[in-house]
């Protein structure tokens, strides 16, 4: 059963409609169809037109639409308001004003990439934005942009300020960058281990291999789902008091951990 906000996100290039059915069904909890940097500059238009006669609103989506500052930006507004377009997803996402394009364009989600100094320097503004409803975070993208050479305990300061606009801004928690080492299990696993710790709430996927992994690291266990139930169980029963599960002592914080883990198991 998936989580009420989704914890994997699988992209598909717009170029390739014939996988677009087959993303949707290789289990990610949202499939991102990509105008961006999966689209050569030559195939825009007709990517984008392909997109558009394959969208029902029988299939929920989000797209990637191209940044503000290109050519594309205008036209793909166009598919803002479409059936089946469930969230766009803004990238480099660095000025309020983009964000009230898309909104304007009939967006009834978006979702912003942060991968620039400005999407760092703006985020509480950006986060906060009507229908703003996540963030995610580019991590490769804001390497580049920052001189950064590595992607480790480099970007530690940004992913926390990420999550903590998040917070600030009531929004659901973050989605982490992809991992590109499509094969390499064992890091996949090990970068979505340190999102989850890191406060994040999903990540991003480039191929359908990776999504099982993902949905594993960021879902609740069940060994963790049977102790927030024992734990829901006890305060319930307790009538204010205080009470203790396996020997520890359920205060607040504990019941709000529990709470939600076992509100992801609700749509």
């Amino acid at each position: 059963m998936h989580s009420a906000e989704p914890v994997s996100y699988l992209f598909v290039p717009a170029t390739r409609p014939e996988r677009f059915d087959k993303a949707l069904a290789a289990g990610a909890d949202r499939v991102i169809i990509d105008l961006e940097d999966a689209v050569a500059p030559a195939d825009k238009n007709s990517a984008r037109a392909a997109l558009a006669s394959w969208l029902s609103k029988e299939k929920s989506v989000a797209i990637r639409i191209n940044s503000a500052d290109t050519t594309w930006f205008a036209d793909d507004l166009a598919l803002c308001a479409r059936d089946g377009v469930a969230e766009i997803i803004l990238p480099k996402a660095g000025d309020v004003a983009d964000v009230h394009s898309v909104v304007a364009a009939g967006a009834k989600s978006v979702k912003l990439l942060i991968e620039s100094a400005l999407g760092i320097k703006n985020i509480d503004q950006l986060a906060q934005q009507e229908r703003v409803t996540r963030l995610i975070f580019g991590s490769i993208d804001f390497c580049v942009d920052m001189g950064i050479d590595a992607d480790d305990r480099e970007l530690d300061y940004f992913r926390s300020l990420i999550v903590l606009a998040s917070r600030l801004a009531e929004l659901a928690p973050p989605v982490d960058g992809v991992t590109t080492a499509i094969d390499d299990v064992n890091s996949l696993q090990a970068d979505a281990l340190r999102g989850k710790r890191f406060g994040f709430g999903a990540k991003l996927c480039i191929h359908p291999k990776q999504v099982a992994a993902v949905n594993s690291a960021y879902r609740p266990t069940a060994d963790e789902l049977a102790w927030a139930r024992r734990v829901m169980d006890a305060a319930g029963s307790a009538d204010g008091a205080a009470v203790q599960v396996d020997g520890r002592m359920v205060d607040k914080p504990v019941l709000i951990r529990a709470q939600r883990l076992l509100a992801q198991l609700q749509k």
